[in-house]
C-alpha cells in the first residue's frame, strides 16, 4: 500500500487528515490521505476508491471506546453492509 501512495502526487500532508479505517471482519484497511479519496488494500491489491463513512455508534473494545462507521452513498449499496472502524 505504501508503494501505492508514494506513486500519487501529493502535498504536505497535515498530520490530522490522514485517517486509517479497517473493516470489523479485517478483510479491508484503508488509508485516506484527501478524503473522500481513500487507499484499499484486500487481499494483498490496493486499488483508489471513494469512501465516504457515516458514524454509526460507539462500541467497547479492550477496555477502550472506538467507533463504528457504516458507508455511506452508492458505496453503502455495493459493500455487502460492511463497518469500518477508525484506527485512532
Amino acid at each position: 500500500m505504501v508503494e501505492v501512495v508514494r506513486q500519487r502526487p501529493m502535498s504536505i500532508l497535515h498530520p490530522y487528515t490522514v485517517e486509517v479505517c479497517v473493516a470489523r471482519d479485517g478483510s479491508e484497511a484503508c488509508l485516506s490521505l484527501n478524503p473522500p479519496k481513500a487507499y484499499c488494500a484486500q487481499n494483498g491489491a490496493v486499488r483508489e476508491v471513494r469512501l465516504e463513512l457515516a458514524f454509526s455508534r460507539y462500541e467497547t473494545y479492550e477496555d477502550r471506546i472506538r467507533e463504528a462507521y457504516r458507508p455511506k452513498g452508492l458505496l453503502a449499496l455495493t459493500t455487502a453492509a460492511r463497518e469500518y472502524v477508525r484506527v485512532l
